[in-house]
């Protein structure tokens, strides 16, 4: 594949602060979903705006086919970026909106009539040409600011964190949707958003950010599977994140048990950092458990239980189909492949007990978020 940016050495920093981007290097491939996943101050937000040319790097190159663009402006590049808030214009209708960058750019008349049908029938808006866009909807309005960047046809679309107004259910029908359109329009979509829903459904290629630094880049399923770290794991859904030893290759011990796994290459007695996901746990009775603990809290998500289990003072989550009580001591069972060793990083012990854990406390943490970089 045919590689469209690259970020090599970005380094930046605000009126002399700490760096926002420390020694960042990305490339970005022709036709890809990238998203961009990570907490609030992690510099997401500024890397996108490095790439579309609304700030320069202090040191690092920026490179567009090939071709170093650190000083060609923003209205030169040939990449458009679509808003959060989405900056229509309010006295004009639905096409005029969309067809003003070609208006700007004196296209024939029946050219811009043209695309500017083929891009609202793209986003389902055929029809609302003469709707003012003050009278549409937030998910009618996202449409109209997705058409408007790509009626020019960029090599390159930046959306930064462009589905975070909408209500939950209008979000995920649009999480479809722009996906859709990126197939459709062949175009490079680079996306930012914190939401790890959004990144693992929508992404060819997620790029996992903390402070300034990328910890990880892969794809859905590399990303949630195969963690690098336990800032990765924490972040990528739920995760029980416990303190282990590997004992020998395909062999660790964690809990108070020795458990077969399939990771190897660490080393004899090396001390590592394990991964459980909640959903590879299985309850059985305690007789036929590898661990045993006591049901402090349960929780009906509608589909499944999130269980917390306090495993010699360790809470961990399991996600199951099974009622059990709170109170009730049960045993648990998980099979080799469900064990994810990772090496020991600054980010050990930090995360995966679920002793302070609410789904309250949770919802509170991703509003909080929502005030972006």
């Amino acid at each position: 594949m045919q590689k469209i940016i690259e970020l090599k050495h970005i380094t930046k920093s605000f009126d002399g602060g700490e760096p926002v981007l420390k020694d960042v290097s990305l490339d970005v491939y022709d036709n890809e979903f990238l998203t961009l996943l990570g907490p609030s101050g992690c510099g997401k937000t500024t890397i996108l705006r490095i790439i579309g040319g609304f700030e320069q790097p202090d040191e690092g190159d920026v490179l567009f086919l090939g071709e170093r663009i650190n000083d060609i402006p923003a209205h030169k590049r040939n990449v458009n970026t679509v808003f959060q808030r989405y900056a229509l214009f309010p006295h004009l209708n639905v096409f005029e909106n969309i067809a003003f960058p070609l208006r700007e750019k004196h296209v024939p008349k029946d050219e811009i009539e043209q695309k500017v049908h083929e891009l609202l029938e793209m986003v389902a808006l055929k029809g609302f040409e003469h709707r003012s866009v003050t009278r549409l909807s937030g998910g009618q309005q996202q449409r109209v600011a997705i058409a408007r960047a790509l009626i020019s046809r960029p090599r390159v679309l930046l959306l930064d964190e462009p589905l975070g107004a909408l209500d939950l259910k209008l979000r995920k029908d649009m999480q479809q949707e722009l996906k859709n359109i990126q197939k459709q329009t062949g175009i490079t979509f680079i996306f930012v958003t914190h939401d790890q829903e959004e990144a693992l459904s929508m992404s060819d290629t997620i790029v996992v950010m903390s402070e300034g630094k990328i910890h990880q880049i892969g794809s859905p399923t590399d990303i949630y599977n195969e963690p690098s770290n336990a800032f990765v794991a924490d972040f990528i859904g739920e995760s029980n994140i416990l303190d282990g030893t590997m004992v020998r290759d395909r062999v660790v011990n964690f809990s108070g048990h020795t458990f077969d796994c399939v990771d190897e290459g660490f080393g004899e007695n090396t001390p590592v950092d394990v991964v459980v996901r909640p959903e590879d746990v299985d309850i059985v009775p305690v007789e036929k458990g590898m661990l045993r603990g006591v049901v402090t809290s349960v929780t009906f998500m509608g589909v499944h239980y999130e269980i917390i289990v306090d495993i010699g003072g360790f809470k961990w989550m399991i996600q199951t189909t099974d009622f059990v009580a709170e109170g009730e001591t049960i045993g648990l069972f998980i099979e080799p492949d469900a064990i994810h060793v990772m090496p020991r990083s600054e980010y050990s012990g930090m995360f995966g007990d679920y002793s302070s854990f609410s789904n309250e406390l949770d919802e509170l943490s991703v509003v909080e978020s929502e005030d972006d970089e």
